[in-house]
């Protein structure tokens, strides 16, 4: 659900994400200075990591912590988070 509520603000964000990604392919496309190009593709690296940060801390707070899930529900949240960890920090 705090993805549809959220909806506008993220996809702000994953527009952002993609005019760098651009911008790191117009570099690389170019004759572009190394440093500058991993300055942009660090940027790219920040600004998804806070973007899966932000996901995972309204999934949490939606789904994990929300009073009134059961025990189950919260279980089943709380290993679907895990698993989409894990695959993330490969």
């Amino acid at each position: 659900m705090h993805v549809v509520v959220n909806r506008d603000k993220l996809l702000a964000r994953v527009r952002r994400i993609a005019g760098q990604v651009a911008a790191v392919e117009r570099q690389l496309s170019g004759e572009a200075d190394c440093s500058e190009t991993l300055q942009l593709v660090a940027s790219v690296r920040g600004a998804v990591g806070s973007l899966m940060e932000e996901l995972i801390e309204q999934h949490m707070r939606d789904h994990v912590a929300r009073p009134g899930l059961s025990d189950a529900q919260r279980t089943a949240a709380t290993e679907e988070m895990l698993a989409l960890i894990r695959r993330y920090g490969k």
